[in-house]
C-alpha cells in the first residue's frame, strides 16, 4: 500500500487474490481506526496512522 499498489499488484506479489488483499486492507483499516471518507484516501492515511503507532 505504501508503494501505491493496487489490491491486484499487492495480491500478484503475495501470491493470493486481490480480493483477499481487500479483506487484508479492511482490517488493516479497522485496527488503525481508520473509516472511510469522501474527503481524503485511506490508504494514503493508513501510512502514516501505522507509522505513529
Amino acid at each position: 500500500m505504501a508503494e501505491a499498489r493496487s489490491n491486484a499488484a499487492i495480491g500478484r506479489a503475495l501470491h493470493i487474490s486481490g480480493s483477499a488483499v481487500a479483506k487484508h486492507i479492511a482490517a488493516i483499516f479497522g485496527k488503525l481506526g481508520i473509516e472511510a471518507s469522501d474527503d481524503d484516501n485511506r490508504r494514503v492515511r493508513a501510512v502514516p496512522a501505522y507509522l505513529k503507532g
